[in-house]
């Protein structure tokens, strides 16, 4: 798989970027996203973002996980930094998340597929090079909290073996991995800060230990 480096951006970022609206895809600033693309106006999509500076996809979700006419708002912009093609024309690729955005409007264009006017302004921390960190994360009980959640559903995961990563990585892989539903993600990303990310993360996990285990998300749509 060809690699690039995420941090060959223009000095000024875009205001129009190509959108994939995908339900249940979480994609974070600093955290990394695979994807593959198969359906044809999405291949286009990405080989003539390959042709680009940026190098940017916006992904973004529907509002409703059925009915992709109507986007939130809030998505987070990936720089391609990996790509592969198959035999059959396919591509797998890896997007690193590098800011959040406001969807300001969707211009009418010839392109098969959707572009977005979006407005940086409101993330300028996400395009930092250092990683946030969580004064307040209390490691213990934040395992201890995966430990339940995993008994309750009969799952064995080795949650242990994320406790050496720093804390933006171990939150955001946290949030990425959870089996949540569209809707959850979308609080995940719009946490204003890694400390009430992992805030709304623990909250979830605690009503999700509410609901049957048959009850949770179906995140079959995401294609990693």
């Amino acid at each position: 798989m060809a690699t690039a480096s995420p941090d060959r951006l223009p000095a000024q970022l875009p205001g129009r970027i190509p959108l994939f609206p995908l339900a249940g895809a979480l994609l974070l600033p600093r955290a990394h996203l695979p994807l593959h693309i198969f359906e044809p106006r999405y291949l286009a999509m990405f080989e003539e973002a390959l042709m680009t500076e940026s190098r940017l996809i916006g992904m973004v979700q529907p509002l409703h996980a059925h009915d992709g006419a109507r986007l939130h708002r809030i998505g987070c912009a990936g720089r391609i930094v990996g790509f592969g093609e198959r035999p059959d024309g396919r591509l797998d690729v890896t997007l690193a998340g590098i800011s959040r955005f406001r969807l300001l409007s969707e211009p009418l264009t010839a392109t098969p597929w959707r572009q977005g006017e979006v407005g940086w302004d409101d993330f300028a921390t996400d395009r930092n090079r250092a990683p946030e960190t969580d004064p307040h994360l209390d490691r213990a009980a934040l395992f201890a909290l995966l430990a339940r959640f995993s008994q309750a559903r009969g799952q064995q995961h080795d949650w242990q073996s994320l406790r050496p990563l720093p804390d933006e990585a171990l939150i955001n892989m946290l949030s990425i991995v959870a089996p949540l539903s569209p809707a959850d993600r979308q609080a995940l990303l719009e946490a204003p800060d890694l400390s009430l990310r992992r805030e709304t993360l623990c909250a979830l996990l605690e009503f999700a230990l509410q609901r049957p285990a048959d009850g949770d998300p179906d995140d079959s749509e995401v294609m990693q």
